[in-house]
């Protein structure tokens, strides 16, 4: 037993297993070995021979702490903490000078998420041995954790004072510092850590980051070019160099050019080489670039994509024929649907629209299983309850919609942007459960199987998990049918219906090519066509009827422009409202009456839609 210890004191944990199980072969009654031998259990992952062993430890001696502690060892990974830290709390309390049990009592809290208490049973064994840096280090990540990091830094700053101090302490303590905004404290350890170890990310990161704060931009110049005379072929130190120069400056230029001497054809520094020229407007030294990467390194997306790009606006024939070799040479199916739907952009813009059209169509066939079916929408209004007059105080409540291929989703970047509390979760992983996100919702109201008051009773029920508490609700709905009306009036008299809309034959031909927020099949054109009239059919009865309060926003010419859009929700809601950047609305889609170039390879499609396209103010042709 002497000799199993000695071993474990040398974490020679094989070797001290059989010493134990020859003293408990000796002696059957040997307590200490059953426990030690339970922790090892414990310590490789066997459960049940920790639980075997202490049950035999249980027969020797039934109420020894170190049962308990054995036992509490193991609750935690069988998911029960609370099992946990009642046995070695209770255990602690009967021994509580055990340095074991104070350290098991120590995880206990901490697997609880008690990190103050986990704290204090880690303290009070650094304190009968100080010199234990695996203790130290414990109990500063646990300051750390309840958001005390100049404390963690203090708890380790005696670390730091003895000769074998290392570079990641020193770069820990550093991180500490910085994150306790105690910057000063902080830069001369990460200058240490990064002058020890510069080609090491982990040194490099931090001193960043600190040198941003202090505004040191011209010692950040001076170290990393020193650092780069030694390594010139660390990446990380290249990146990290150029951050300090406006990019497409002559500063960024000169350092990119130093890159491509130290590191010729090398793809990182041709990236940020064609990125440069990219943003300075040398759309043909970017291209440049970019061929280059491709012939170093066949099939890079992004350069394959500039080289796609640049062709599309001189020769979009020759962008198909790239198009289409890439295609043949693409291992990976999504790789190869990517490919085809870019063919299909690139057939339109070379003024073939019958193959765009037929492209789009066979990637919307192939994954119809793997969408969501189309709701079914009522061909009858039923009798709606009237209308009540606004309560006062009346919330505010606005439910956002759109049909695929409205581009509805930009309404809802701005009000994202502009800080608007708009949410998205029933188009999300974990929407919320009830009756607006089911199926079953509008032919129950028609058939009457769900009472119209008890579907908004259960709406509102939902409202608090969703994050709505003060009554005020800002939404985006799945979809919509006028039957939903018989729910929504009168109870929700003080909502509003916001619904984005273009020319219905402009919609169906962007969601064709780009899909759409909800990922619906779309089985052929024609089939799309037929539900989007009935559902627009819908928009248009509660428009001409003005059947609740609503606000169409027309998106047709303002979809490309941000400060337009903010403008239109500003003047439907009399508010005002951010501009949010350009760059969030995405790249530029179709402009509005694209649809006409599709006139022959869509008729048939179109045809279904012009009559309702005529009822929302659209001409025929």
């Amino acid at each position: 037993l002497e000799r199993a210890g000695l071993l474990l004191h040398e974490r020679q944990l094989d070797e001290a297993q059989a010493a134990l199980g020859r003293a408990t072969g000796l002696d059957p009654n040997q307590f200490p070995a059953y426990i030690i031998q339970g922790h090892l259990a414990l310590g490789r992952g066997d459960l049940e021979e920790a639980a075997r062993l202490a049950r035999t430890a249980a027969r020797i001696a039934p109420e020894h702490p170190h049962v308990a502690g054995l036992q509490g060892g193991g609750a935690p990974r069988q998911g029960d903490v609370d099992r946990a830290l009642a046995l070695i709390s209770g255990a602690a309390e009967r021994a509580p000078n055990d340095p074991q049990l104070r350290h098991a009592l120590g995880f206990a809290y901490l697997a609880k998420g008690h990190f103050a208490f986990a704290e204090q049973a880690f303290r009070t064994q650094l304190e009968t041995d100080p010199t234990s840096r695996p203790l130290r280090l414990l109990v500063a990540d646990l300051l750390r954790r309840q958001g005390r990091p100049g404390d963690a830094a203090d708890e380790l700053a005696p670390l730091l004072e003895s000769s074998d101090a290392t570079v990641p302490m020193q770069r820990l303590v550093g991180e500490l510092e910085l994150e306790a905004g105690r910057n000063d404290r902080a830069l001369p350890l990460l200058r240490q850590a990064f002058a020890a170890q510069p080609r090491d990310r982990r040194n490099l990161l931090p001193l960043l980051d600190a040198w941003r704060r202090e505004r040191l931009f011209d010692e950040a110049r001076t170290t990393l070019d020193d650092a780069l005379e030694d390594h010139p072929e660390v990446t990380d130190l290249w990146r990290a160099r150029l951050l300090f120069e406006e990019f497409a400056g002559e500063g960024a230029r000169s350092v990119i050019e130093r890159w491509r001497t130290a590191m010729p054809d090398f793809v990182p520094a041709l990236e940020a080489q064609g990125a440069m020229l990219d943003q300075a407007g040398d759309a043909e030294g970017a291209e440049a670039a970019a061929r280059r990467i491709t012939e170093l390194q066949p099939g890079h997306t992004q350069a394959e994509l500039r080289v796609v790009d640049a062709l599309l606006k001189r020769d979009p024939d020759a962008a198909i024929e790239r198009v289409e070799s890439l295609l043949a040479q693409a291992p990976d199916p999504n790789v190869k649907r990517t490919l085809r739907h870019l063919l299909g952009r690139c057939c339109d813009i070379a003024g073939q629209p019958d193959a765009a059209a037929a492209t789009w169509a066979e990637l919307h066939a192939e994954v119809v299983d793997q969408r969501l079916p189309l709701p079914e929408i009522s061909t009858t209004l039923p009798r709606l309850p009237e209308l009540a007059p606004l309560p006062d105080p009346a919330a505010a409540v606005l439910l956002l919609w759109g049909a695929p291929g409205s581009l509805v989703e930009r309404l809802a970047v701005t009000f994202e942007q502009a800080g608007a509390p708009l949410r998205g979760d029933r188009l999300g992983a974990q929407p919320p459960n009830d009756p607006m996100q089911r199926y079953t919702t509008v032919p129950g109201l028609l058939d009457g199987t769900l009472d119209p008051a008890y579907m908004v009773t259960l709406w509102r029920a939902a409202l608090p998990t969703r994050g709505f508490r003060d009554g005020n609700v800002f939404a985006w709905l799945l979809g919509w049918d006028n039957a939903l009306l018989r729910g929504l009036r009168p109870p929700l008299q003080e909502a509003v219906l916001m619904i984005a809309l273009r020319d219905p034959r402009d919609m169906l031909l962007d969601w064709l090519a780009y899909g759409s927020p909800v990922p619906y099949s779309l089985s052929s054109p024609e089939v799309g066509a037929r539900w989007l009239a009935a559902t627009l059919s819908q928009v248009a009865d509660l428009h001409e009827q003005d059947l609740f309060p609503h606000r169409l926003v027309r998106l047709d010419d303002i979809a490309h422009d941000a400060t337009a859009i903010a403008q239109a929700i500003a003047d439907a809601l009399q508010i005002r409202v951010a501009v949010p950047s350009q760059q969030s609305l995405g790249p530029v889609r179709f402009e509005p009456g694209h649809w006409r170039h599709f006139r022959d390879a869509l008729g048939d499609a179109f045809d279904l839609l012009t009559p309702v396209a005529q009822r929302l103010g659209y001409p025929a042709e």
